[in-house]
């Protein structure tokens, strides 16, 4: 009982470790995709070679809800301590190893590692904040997307640059030793209600359930979207505009802000509207500035521009499914939010695949499969609406 009012009176500096832990876990993932052409460089591969190892990082990710739903029986302190350990245990491999296959093992790790601890983190705190407030809750941890693209990747990048690649993941390792050490002193026990069921149930039940498999659905394919333009962007920029690594940290600045603006606007917006028809308008927004993107190769402003809406409008329509799905099935919370965490990873895998090879065809082909990928994930976001609706 202790433990719980200390949980709900604490809920602030909770939130605060939270987004400051995910932003660091989110720099070193968000690293590989701003600084892709040098890092290539620097381990000595490809950048074929590195689409191939992202394609490994997110398919393994995808399996993270066998890992994650353990929380809804054991608890979600113990479910996030094991997805930063898993994260600092990658780091370190990789600094040890000094390798692209320990690269390889690392970026694997730390994917796995978020896919754990986000859900985990997520059901601790829907635990504890009421669906009506939980938009704004939730945005705010959001945060640490963008500032791990506005300041963790374009630090790292300074230390891949002026050191070597494996200087990132050194610190990283130790910041991540650290901020466990913090989390265990800081997070209590928490005293949720547990399902007293085995774990693979959890997961079936969560699997069985209409809006989640809309949900999933929506997730895949929304991700999908923004992943084929994630992995290229920093290729088509260099092709277009001249390869710098200023360019390429002035577009991670401006993609970071445009997702912070987001995540800002989203805790403003999403408690006091209905959350399918926002994340709809989102999916629209996404589909028409892609569409535009390779229509502006002319002018680094309006690339900057259309970049900025695609990262506003994925930003926000995964805080409203984030948020939305974190209510479908209350008794399975872990297991619902490890479900669609794993589809992002499930998504990037085809942005992985297919990227680099839609853009040996064009840009404009990358964007005009965004634009599809859009139109689905807003149908079946509409399929989420119609199945709570009838709850």
């Amino acid at each position: 009982m202790n433990n719980q009012i200390s949980a709900k009176s604490n809920i602030g500096g909770h939130v605060v470790l939270f987004t400051l832990i995910r932003t660091v876990i989110n720099s070193a993932y968000r690293m590989v995709y701003a600084m892709q052409p040098l890092l290539a460089a620097s381990i000595g591969v490809n950048l074929g070679d590195l689409a191939v190892a992202l394609s490994i990082r997110s398919l393994l990710g995808s399996f993270s809800p066998f890992l994650a739903t353990f929380t809804d029986t054991y608890g979600r302190k113990k479910g996030m301590l094991f997805g930063m350990t898993l994260f600092t245990l990658g780091m370190g491999i990789t600094a040890v190893l000094q390798s692209f296959i320990g690269f390889i093992i690392g970026a694997s790790l730390v994917v796995v590692g978020n896919g754990v601890f986000i859900p985990s983190m997520q059901s601790y705190l829907s635990d504890y904040v009421p669906f009506e407030r939980r938009g704004k809750i939730l945005s705010i941890t959001e945060l640490s997307w963008s500032m791990g693209f506005i300041l963790g990747a374009p630090a790292l990048g300074v230390l891949l640059t002026r050191i070597d690649w494996i200087a990132p993941h050194i610190v990283l390792t130790v910041i991540g030793l650290l901020l466990m050490l913090i989390f265990w002193r800081i997070i209590p026990a928490d005293t949720s209600k547990k399902i007293k069921q085995p774990l693979l149930q959890n997961l079936g039940l969560a699997l069985r359930s209409a809006p989640v498999l809309a949900g999933v659905a929506a997730s895949i394919s929304s991700t999908g979207a923004n992943e084929v333009v994630n992995m290229v962007f920093g290729e088509w920029i260099k092709d277009s505009f001249g390869l710098a690594f200023a360019t390429l940290t002035i577009a991670s600045v401006v993609i970071g802000g445009s997702e912070l603006a987001s995540e800002l606007l989203s805790s403003l917006i999403l408690d006091r509207v209905s959350k399918q028809k926002a994340i709809t308008v989102a999916l629209i927004i996404n589909a028409l500035s892609s569409l535009a993107l390779p229509f502006t190769k002319q002018s680094l402003t309006l690339t900057l521009i259309a970049l900025s809406a695609i990262f506003i409008s994925f930003e926000f329509f995964l805080i409203g499914l984030i948020t939305l799905m974190s209510e479908v099935l209350p008794a399975a919370r872990a297991s619902v939010m490890a479900v669609i965490i794993a589809t992002f990873s499930a998504g990037r895998v085809f942005g992985a695949l297919f990227g680099a090879q839609l853009y040996q065809i064009s840009f404009l082909a990358i964007c005009l499969t965004a634009v599809a990928l859009d139109v689905f994930a807003a149908f079946f976001v509409q399929k989420i609406y119609l199945t709570e609706s009838k709850k």
